[in-house]
C-alpha cells in the first residue's frame, strides 16, 4: 500500500465514509421485553460445534508434542558440541533450542486450556442463559404490575374511597 493511499483511507475514515459497525439493541420505546432472545438472532453454538473445537486443540496438542519436539534433542546435542569445540554460535543454537521449547510449551498448554474449556461451555452457559431470561421475565412481571391503574391517570384511585367533605369546604 502506498503512503498517498494509507492517507486517503484514513481522510475518509475521518469523514465517516468508511465501512462501520452497527450493533443491534432493544428499541427504547417503553415497551416491555416479551420475546425470547433466539428471536433477535443471538450467537448460539452447539455441543457438536464445541465438541470439535475441543478435538481439534487436543490433536494439536498432541500433534505438537509429538512433530514440533523433533528438532530438540539434535539441537541441543550440536549446541554442545559447537560449544565444546569452541564456537560462539553453541550457546546461540542453545538459546535458539531453549526458547523454541518454551514457545512450544506455551503453545501446548494454550492448547489443553481450549480443550478442557470445550468439554463443559455449553452445560455452563445453557444454565446461565435460563438464569438471566427467568431474572428478565420476573422484571417484566414486576414492571408490569405497576402499570395497572384503576381508573385514569390523574384521577383520585377509587379504590380509597371519596374525598372527605369536610376537608373540602375548610
Amino acid at each position: 500500500m502506498a503512503w498517498d493511499e494509507w492517507e486517503q483511507l484514513k481522510a475518509q475514515a475521518a469523514q465517516g465514509q468508511s465501512t462501520q459497525m452497527q450493533l443491534n439493541q432493544y428499541p427504547g420505546d417503553g415497551g416491555s421485553f416479551t420475546s425470547q432472545p433466539t428471536e433477535y438472532g443471538d450467537l448460539s453454538v452447539s455441543q457438536k460445534d464445541l465438541a470439535r473445537i475441543g478435538k481439534n486443540a487436543f490433536d494439536l496438542y498432541n500433534d505438537l508434542w509429538d512433530k514440533g519436539r523433533k528438532a530438540v534433542p539434535s539441537s541441543d546435542k550440536a549446541a554442545a558440541a559447537l560449544s565444546k569445540g569452541g564456537f560462539a554460535l553453541g550457546s546461540g543454537l542453545q538459546h535458539v533450542a531453549t526458547r523454541w521449547d518454551e514457545q512450544l510449551t506455551s503453545l501446548r498448554d494454550a492448547c489443553a486450556h481450549i480443550s478442557n474449556h470445550m468439554s463443559v461451555t455449553t452445560k455452563i452457559h445453557s444454565g446461565d442463559d435460563h438464569f438471566i431470561q427467568h431474572e428478565m421475565s420476573s422484571i417484566d412481571m414486576l414492571d408490569a404490575g405497576f402499570d395497572e391503574r384503576v381508573g385514569t391517570p390523574g384521577e383520585q384511585n377509587k379504590v380509597y374511597g371519596e374525598a372527605d367533605k369536610k376537608k373540602d369546604k375548610d
